[in-house]
């Protein structure tokens, strides 16, 4: 019994970590943790399917891309806007923009920097 209940709570967590369900913020919290836990892999789980299609470059695993890419730390979430199925988070080292898939939360656009009145610049990005 004991077992059974180590495995299902393991089951669950590494489910938990893929996405998050609840809000933008704690996603692009996750996100971050995972990057600096060097779990690139756990962090590209939690990235929107066409984002993370894009990230690797030739012969490269999205997870190569995300370490390659060394994105600063995340920080205190100091700010979230949420229109419809899309949000912007912005941490204390990064700003983020998710959208809410029928599964949560994920990452559409993440180390993005604003560029006056020109759209944001973005490491990764859809």
């Amino acid at each position: 019994m004991r077992m059974a209940l180590t495995v299902l709570v393991m089951a669950l967590t590494t489910v938990g970590c893929a996405v998050d369900t609840a809000s933008p913020a704690r996603a692009a919290e996750r996100f971050h943790a995972a990057l600096s836990a060097h779990q690139e892999g756990a962090a590209c789980a939690m990235l929107a399917r066409k984002t993370a299609d894009k990230l690797p470059g030739p012969g490269q695993s999205c997870a190569d891309a995300l370490r390659e890419l060394r994105l600063g730390p995340g920080g205190q979430v100091t700010s979230v806007a949420v229109w419809g199925e899309d949000a912007q988070v912005r941490l204390a080292g990064d700003t983020l923009f998710l959208h809410r898939f029928s599964d949560g939360w994920r990452i559409r656009a993440a180390g993005c920097e604003p560029m006056g009145d020109l759209p944001y610049d973005c490491e990764v990005d859809d």
